[in-house]
């Protein structure tokens, strides 16, 4: 697998943007450790889901681009396909659910995507998007499940590793598995003994239960503010990659994840989403003791009007 991540950031190379990793003096002496940010929030379209969306519609014969691509997300997946396809000249249809973040949802509109919305607590968005797949034979380009994918989203901790060095923990929010198992298996081919951690949040703790009883486990509309992690349960790929490659799992709660959001935007100037804070949540939060030099990934920094309002205006 890590010969396919390595041939995903060829294939993304001059398209994807190699994002900064940043630092806070304030932050190592508060743990007294080096933190390493990698500001996927700066990648195209805001997070790291284009890596994974471009190596996957890439990679596509010029009849399936033809024909069409349909994918299913909370939105960034969804932005990424929108993106990736009007690049591409492929045209796209994204299922999202009806309380999608509005930011997140426009910013697709404006990519030229055919968006279909649907009732998560009544519907399946998989049996949704498997309707178009069979109906016009359209290509499925899922949001993490899948090889390419994985590949893809793997190649933002590779490039981090290039820019930092090798690392004693990499911190990595997971919602679906691919951003994680990416970037463990990333981690692990090129600095082996780095330790490497999933963050998910306390009300959406699926991979975490899942890691630890290695059985698959589900949480359904997940109320959490990190929309990005509601995906309810890893996939039948990421699932075993997390068990073959991360080493731990932690959980974070929501004021954590509120500060975490708070002290990127306050102290380090960042706009970062909630689900994008996660790592740093788990520093402030204490979930996880720190080594001395630790990577944190900022998955993305598409936040909508009513969220940032929310967090800004909670006291810590």
């Amino acid at each position: 697998m890590l010969t396919k991540i390595e041939a995903a950031k060829r294939r993304l190379q001059g398209v994807a943007h190699i994002t900064p990793v940043v630092t806070s003096r304030t932050l190592n002496k508060r743990l007294g450790a080096e933190i390493y940010f990698k500001c996927e929030n700066f990648q195209r379209m805001g997070a790291f889901k284009f890596r994974g969306a471009y190596n996957c519609i890439s990679r596509l014969t010029e009849a399936e681009k033809a024909r069409g691509v349909v994918a299913f997300s909370s939105g960034n997946h969804a932005q990424a396909v929108a993106l990736v396809g009007k690049l591409l000249k492929t045209k796209t249809t994204v299922i999202v659910p009806g309380n999608a973040p509005a930011t997140k949802i426009e910013a697709a509109k404006e990519y030229g995507t055919t968006l279909v919305q649907y009732n998560p607590e009544t519907e399946s968005r998989e049996e949704l998007a498997e309707a178009y797949v069979e109906k016009k034979n359209y290509t499925l380009i899922p949001p993490f499940d899948h090889p390419d994918i994985i590949a893809g989203q793997g190649t933002a901790a590779m490039e981090m590793l290039e820019q930092t060095g090798c690392l004693d923990m990499l911190l990595v929010p997971c919602g679906g598995g691919g951003l994680l198992s990416g970037s463990a298996i990333a981690s692990k081919g090129l600095c082996p003994d780095c330790r490497v951690i999933g963050i998910e949040p306390e009300l959406g703790d699926d991979a975490t239960r899942s890691f630890y009883s290695k059985t698959l486990q589900r949480v359904n509309a997940s109320a959490t503010i990190a929309d990005g992690t509601r995906t309810p349960s890893l996939g039948k790929i990421t699932f075993p990659l997390v068990l073959e490659y991360v080493d731990a799992m932690r959980t974070v709660s929501e004021r954590a994840i509120i500060e975490a959001v708070q002290f990127l935007f306050y102290r380090m100037k960042l706009v970062v989403e909630p689900s994008g804070a996660l790592g740093l949540a788990a520093l402030l939060q204490k979930a996880v003791v720190p080594k001395k030099r630790i990577g944190v990934v900022l998955s993305g920094g598409n936040i909508d009007a009513k969220t940032i309002h929310t967090v800004l205006t909670t006291s810590s």
